[in-house]
């Protein structure tokens, strides 16, 4: 899979590059596949500060450091969800854009109850904030793993592009 992405990853670094800027992502139902994509450009360091994959609520804590109250009333693979953790991880790289994904990729139940087949691709940056949802309908795990992870690479994409 990530031979098909690097493409993708050539030309998002590409625009990341004319705009000076970098990136942090914070991997959820895509187990690191964002990051691991984007780590497939040389000189990748130029633009992608870090990330990591927020699997835990002792990751979530780690990672974004936020208290718990921060998510309260919120539910996982939700538009204000990942919009807390691509704020987060932004913020605490100290970078431009943060990339955050949470979804429910199936095979097990989500932890709060989110349906399998349903992601959330949070992009926030110096121009604001957006959001992509995506639903596959699909309790398939691997293949969600990888739809999830184009639907937030085209995402990305799609607004450094604009």
């Amino acid at each position: 899979m990530l031979a098909e992405l690097h493409p993708q990853a050539l030309r998002i670094a590409g625009l990341l590059r004319e705009r000076g800027e970098t990136i942090a992502v914070a991997d959820g139902a895509t187990g690191g596949m964002l990051a691991a994509s984007l780590l497939t450009v040389p000189g990748a360091l130029d633009f992608f500060v870090g990330g990591g994959v927020v699997y835990s609520l002792r990751a979530r804590d780690v990672l974004f450091a936020q208290p718990r109250e921060a998510y309260r009333g919120m539910r996982g693979a939700s538009e204000e969800y990942a919009l807390l953790q691509a704020r987060s991880i932004r913020d605490n790289f100290h970078s431009q854009w943060g990339l955050a994904e949470s979804g429910s990729v199936g095979g097990s139940t989500h932890p709060s109850g989110a349906p399998a087949g349903q992601s959330c691709a949070a992009l926030v940056g110096p121009e604001g904030e957006w959001t992509k949802l995506t639903q596959t309908g699909s309790d398939d795990r691997i293949a969600n793993m990888e739809a999830f992870t184009r639907a937030a690479l085209d995402h990305l994409e799609s607004v450094l592009s604009a």
